[in-house]
């Protein structure tokens, strides 16, 4: 397993920490992920063999926010 942080831009409330916490652990090879409305990152434990920081950074922007290493 590996642990990244991941950048997030636009959330505003409680429900934008639960939307893009739904949308990383939706992503196949995530374990857990750790989103934070304070410091604007989610903490992100996944199976490199089975996803990479590309694929999680995708899945917020489609999503409806900004993500970035």
């Amino acid at each position: 397993m590996e642990t990244l942080t991941l950048n997030i831009g636009g959330m505003t409330c409680g429900g934008c920490v639960k939307s893009v916490t739904r949308i990383l652990e939706g992503v196949g090879g995530v374990t857990k992920a750790e989103v934070s409305l304070e410091k604007n990152n989610a903490v992100v434990e996944f199976d490199p063999a089975q996803t990479n920081p590309a694929a999680l950074v995708e899945a917020v922007e489609d999503g409806g926010y900004d993500a970035s290493l």
